[in-house]
């Protein structure tokens, strides 16, 4: 059996640091990666599971709405990884959405968008960081929580200023930090199918966070066979 090919989308330009982190753990589960970005031609490629990462916000347009706030968009970008959840979901392939991936899975799926979290936060901060510093309480029962083998909480990091809202067709909240934000969706029906608001690429120091990627190429190579 080859190895799995697992697609990791991004932008045209830029994002080198979670691209290659992706890429590494991609990698150490004996899968291969293969980079999409707007512009490439899809229909020429081939792969088992996919990586959507995160970046930019995603249009307000995408999931009907009017924008709240004015970041900054990337339309081609929006459109490519569109079109491979899209495809994914339609084909059944695992998929694992980080942060702005994460929130592109719940539009395609129907739900929408929290445009600024300020307003939501009591007990957490609006810092940025890269370091493990938030709560994660995942949802008892979950995929997410037998994944991370936690009934109870463990730390995330957190480089989001958006979240998810209502929730998508067929999709769960599988976990929130302590303000009730959700920070995990997935789909029990799919084989994988996680959506998650943190940045489990930047944590691969930690064994719990590498269960991600080594769950989603698990089911890539069960799909293989």
């Amino acid at each position: 059996m080859s190895r799995p090919i697992i697609a990791i989308t991004g932008p045209r330009r830029g994002a080198f640091g979670p691209r290659f982190m992706v890429s590494c753990a991609v990698r150490w589960y004996g899968a291969k990666p293969l980079q999409v970005r707007p512009g490439d031609d899809l229909d020429a490629m081939q792969y088992d599971a996919v990586v959507v990462t995160g970046g930019h916000d995603i249009d307000p347009v995408l999931y009907a709405e009017e924008p709240e706030v004015h970041p900054k968009y990337d339309p081609e970008r929006d459109q490519l990884e569109s079109t491979v959840i899209d495809h994914a979901l339609e084909c059944g392939l695992p998929l694992l959405g980080i942060c702005r991936g994460a929130q592109l899975l719940n539009a395609r799926r129907g739900g929408n968008l929290f445009q600024d979290l300020k307003s939501k936060r009591r007990l957490t901060s609006n810092r940025r960081t890269l370091l493990p510093l938030k709560t994660l309480l995942p949802e008892p029962g979950s995929y997410l929580s037998k994944l991370l083998r936690t009934k109870r909480h463990c730390k995330i990091n957190s480089l989001h200023n958006q979240a998810i809202d209502r929730v998508g067709t067929d999709l769960q909240i599988s976990g929130r930090d302590l303000d009730g934000i959700v920070q995990a969706i997935e789909d029990p029906g799919r084989a994988f199918l996680v959506g998650v608001q943190w940045h489990p690429e930047f944590l691969l120091f930690n064994g719990r966070q590498r269960r991600l990627f080594g769950a989603l190429i698990d089911a890539a190579r069960d799909r293989q066979q």
